[in-house]
């Protein structure tokens, strides 16, 4: 998990320093939306799975108090009590680290987009209509049209 977030970054980074507008960058931006979406996605399951273990958790003590008893140590005496609130730690980790690369990743895109609408660019060669301004002697201005076939 912590690798793809680097290795996003770091393609995030390199795009960035590329020269001209290619491929990388015209299509990586949408690649990199996709995958944060992904990722959130999969925060989302992490996250209701930890809700459903510490639901369970929480049933299982208002039924019976003593399957809650903790112990000297902060632990439940009970080891399926117990078993219940580290599978919910544990999915709330799974989550918090899909959160985490999402979003850098979501901030990788938005670094592309912006470099993307930062380049210079041409003007594009099929305006069929181009307004003409001249200064003329005189202090006069002209206005003419150019029509290209």
């Amino acid at each position: 998990m912590k690798r793809m977030g680097w290795v996003l970054l770091a393609l995030c980074w390199f795009s960035t320093r590329a020269q001209a507008q290619g491929p990388l960058v015209k299509y990586g931006k949408w690649v990199l939306v996709a995958g944060a979406a992904g990722m959130n996605y999969l925060a989302l399951r992490a996250h209701n799975r930890a809700e459903d273990s510490f639901d369970a958790l929480e049933g299982r003590c208002l039924t019976a108090h003593e399957h809650c008893t903790v112990g000297p140590q902060g632990k439940y005496l009970d080891p399926v009590s117990e078993g219940l609130y580290q599978g919910s730690l544990r999915y709330d980790r799974i989550a918090r680290g899909w959160l985490i690369g999402g979003e850098s990743t979501l901030a990788g895109a938005t670094v592309l987009f912006i470099w993307e609408l930062a380049q210079p660019k041409g003007r594009p060669g099929n305006i069929p209509f181009e307004p003409e301004i001249r200064s003329m002697p005189g202090g006069t201005t002209a206005l003419g049209l150019r029509v290209a076939f």
